[in-house]
């Protein structure tokens, strides 16, 4: 089969690889199509590999076909070969085909493409975990995801409002906010012009304080922030690219008894990840199916074309996935 290779020089090459070894527990999926993430650019850069027994080229969700089930996991799952799936991998999407543990895998949502289904586990499961397990939100609470114009905020803020939130988000420049309107957040700020901690502040005297925050940025900003959180609220730290250090104030964090929470899916464990993917599909399948949220897929590459859409990312300038097209849905 072929994958997407790293070579010496940092360039994306579609390269020939061994096909996949099925273990008892794995399923093998044929992928139709593979959502690119930001660590994505980093593993390229040789800074965030993938884990251990994982293939070594990129990739984190897919969405394809199941072609071969192994014994374990045809006992124990109910999966069988024609199954259209989407899978959230430790490393691996960029390829023809991929070996999944089985309680990896979800179905693809009814009425979604499989290029709508790819964009999905990374994503949510991302989302789900940091809005909902991490952040407690609830309906009629706020949240705020900054870095509105993201892949992954593109997904964070019509879930937080599918389920009751009210959000707030961030962005760069009026032209970004412009873009995100169908993104549907109550407020968006434009962190060039205008002061975020200022802002915040403002929406907890107007009895809108901050309840959960998805926060990919961190920085100075978080510590100016936190202070007008309301009372028990979660600042979840899922990156830093704005800034690995800031300034904590202790007696807010004491006093309105917040919490200060750093978060990586990555690094759970494969049985916490399963109970996510389960969660997803109960809880958040519904709300896609019925149309309540809708993937947003901002551009679709061929899989030859690995290196145009990784610029993509590195330029900042989609609002909402990128997309790999591995193959045809007919082939």
């Amino acid at each position: 089969m072929k994958a997407i290779l790293v070579d010496n020089h940092k360039n994306l090459v579609w390269s020939e690889v061994p096909d996949p070894v099925l273990k008892a527990e794995e399923i093998l999926v044929k992928i139709y199509a593979a959502a690119l993430n930001r660590a994505d650019l980093l593993q390229r850069q040789g800074t965030y590999p993938s884990p251990a027994g994982c293939p070594e080229w990129m990739g984190l969700e897919i969405a394809g076909e199941i072609v071969e089930v192994g014994s374990e996991a045809a006992e124990k799952s109910g999966w069988k070969i024609g199954d259209k799936v989407c899978a959230l991998l430790g490393g691996g999407g960029y390829a023809q085909y991929v070996a999944v543990k089985y309680d990896m895998l979800m179905p693809v949502p009814k009425g979604l493409s499989m290029v709508e289904a790819a964009a999905l586990p990374e994503a949510y499961a991302t989302s789900y975990l940091n809005l909902f397990i991490e952040g407690h939100l609830e309906a009629g609470q706020t949240a705020f995801i900054p870095a509105g114009a993201s892949g992954l905020a593109s997904v964070a803020i019509p879930m937080a409002k599918a389920f009751g939130a009210r959000v707030i988000t961030s962005v760069l420049s009026d032209e970004i906010a412009e873009k995100i309107q169908p993104l549907g957040a109550d407020l968006i700020i434009n962190s060039v012009t205008q002061d975020v901690a200022g802002i915040l502040e403002q929406e907890e005297k107007d009895g809108h304080p901050v309840n959960v925050s998805m926060d990919c940025l961190s920085g100075e900003t978080l510590g100016k922030s936190l202070p007008f959180m309301a009372r028990g609220g979660y600042w979840i730290v899922i990156s830093t690219l704005a800034g690995v250090e800031t300034k904590v104030m202790l007696r807010p964090l004491l006093t309105k008894g917040l919490h200060l929470v750093g978060s990586m899916l990555r690094n759970r464990t494969p049985e916490f990840k399963a109970y996510i993917l389960s969660e997803l599909v109960k809880n958040v399948w519904p709300k896609l199916e019925s149309g309540d949220i809708r993937p947003s897929i901002y551009k679709v590459f061929p899989i030859e074309q690995a290196e145009d859409a990784h610029a993509v990312l590195e330029r900042g300038e989609n609002v909402g996935k990128v997309v790999l097209r591995v193959c045809d849905e007919e082939e």
